[in-house]
Parts: structure tokens; sequence; C-alpha cells
């Protein structure tokens, strides 16, 4: 005998299987995780440009929604904003005399000219999305692109620069004294916020940025985010946070210390960093 669930709507009564109910509820909770992380970048951009529109978004973003694997339309997405309370209000009509939004410093793109001979020359640093059933962990990675060792990585709750701190200070505790790296990343309000940009100089680390807002001046830490998706199944959704964390550090060693790279001739990275000057 078919069991069936009856449910009251305000049209009258549906009858639904258990099957379909518990479909039905996975469903609104993956929407609610992918609301959230679409929150948390609109939030991240708009500390950027806050009266950026909707369409602007969008269009800006979804390469980011892409790559959690959040399949999202544009009428949803101003939904979502809508929801959220992330409209931009219409300006008034007469004019402001102060401007309460400050610019953060942002830098020219030194990485492109440089010509590496070994480690510590150069990191390359980007924030990929891990989903869990929990919601989105933010992981934030620090590439040496010579070795193409992960030198520094850190998976968090939220996207705000403490995170991508976190990892920095974690790259910097494996630096040889008097080693300055030339520090490049995309101009995510993370890395250019004032206390990010005031660690690296303290430190002597040049900083070097993206300047077109295109993927390909970044590829390289691109290209391990992808790796660590696709090969070690970071991009999988994971039941609970604590699990992801988990598989983040076994997937960051098993990639640092037993993937041989083409292009470092079949060496592992850790190898390749590790290897007497």
């Amino acid at each position: 005998m078919r069991v069936k669930i009856s449910i009251i709507s305000l049209c009258g009564k549906t009858d639904m299987t258990p099957q379909n109910f518990y479909k039905g509820k996975k469903q609104r909770s993956r929407q609610e995780v992918d609301a959230n992380l679409i929150e948390d970048l609109v939030k991240q951009e708009r500390a950027l440009q806050p009266r950026l529109g909707g369409r602007k978004l969008y269009k800006m973003l979804k390469h980011h929604f892409d790559e959690a694997g959040v399949h999202i339309g544009r009428d949803r997405f101003f939904e979502v904003l809508k929801d959220k309370g992330l409209l931009v209000d219409p300006l008034p009509k007469s004019p402001r005399t102060t401007n309460s939004y400050h610019s953060l410093p942002v830098y020219m793109n030194e990485f492109k000219k440089m010509e590496l001979s070994g480690p510590n020359q150069a990191w390359v640093s980007d924030i990929t999305y891990v989903r869990t059933s929990e919601g989105f962990l933010y992981l934030s990675l620090i590439t040496d692109a010579y070795s193409r060792k992960i030198v520094g990585f850190h998976a968090g709750d939220t996207l705000e620069t403490i995170g991508c701190l976190n990892a920095l200070r974690n790259a910097l505790g494996e630096l040889p004294e008097g080693v300055c790296p030339l520090h490049h990343s995309d101009r995510g309000s993370q890395y250019c916020s004032h206390l990010y940009t005031k660690e690296l100089l303290a430190r002597g680390l040049r900083i070097s940025m993206t300047e077109e807002l295109h993927c390909y001046e970044n590829a390289l830490a691109e290209r391990v985010n992808g790796i660590l998706k696709q090969e070690y199944y970071i991009g999988a959704c994971f039941k609970t946070k604590r699990q992801a964390i988990k598989a983040i550090k076994q997937a960051v060693m098993l990639y640092n210390t037993r993937r041989p790279h083409t292009a470092l001739e079949y060496e592992t990275p850790a190898e390749v960093h590790n290897k007497p000057a």
C-alpha cells in the first residue's frame, strides 16, 4: 500500500508522496544555501562598488556561481537580491554633499612581468567555495608560483578578510627569514583591504593585482582550485563543515606531496619547493 501525505494549500487539498515531500525539502535547503552564497558574494563586491546594479553584478559574479555549482538565472538572482534587501535604492533627488564610501588601494599587475627561477619569488592567491549541507565554506589558498606548492590555506565560514589573512599568516610562518615574495591576487575586497595590504607591506612583500578582472591574469591560482575540486573531490557536497575541512586538509597534503606535475618534470610541488638553492 502506497502511503501519501496530505498537504492543505490555499487552493485546496493536494496529495503528495513522502518521496516528493522530502525531495522538495532537500531542494529548498539547497536553494537557501545557494542564496547565502549569493548574498556573501554581492556584499563583497558592494564593499568596493556600493551602487553597482543587479545586471552588472550578475554578469561579474556568474563565473563564481558556476564554480560553486550554483545554477541561477537572472530573474531568480534579482529575487534573491530582493529577499536579502540588496536591491539598490534610487538616488535621492537632491545631490549628496559628502561621500561616506572610501576606496580601497589597488595595485598594478607586476606578476606578468616576472621570470621565475626558484620558489618564494612569487605567490598567487585566490578564494574558492566548498559546498556543505550546513552552508558554504570559503577556502583561501596561497600557492608558490614556481613550485606550485600550496604554502598557505584556510577554510572558514566568512568571505571577510580574516580568512585570507589566516591563509597569509600560515604561509608567512614557513617563509625563510629575509625572503620577500611578490604577492599576486585579484582585486577582491579582502586582498584590497587595508588590514591585508598592511600585513603584506609590514613583512616586506610587494603587491600585484589583476587589472582587467580576467581569470587569465590569475590563471595559476585558478588552476590549483580546479585540481583540488576535480581530482581530490573538494567540489563535492559534504554533509558537514567539519567533514569538508578534514577533506580539504587531506587534499592539500596529497596535492603538495604526492601529485607529480608535468610542468615540474613529474616532481611534486613539495620536492621542487624544498630543493636546495
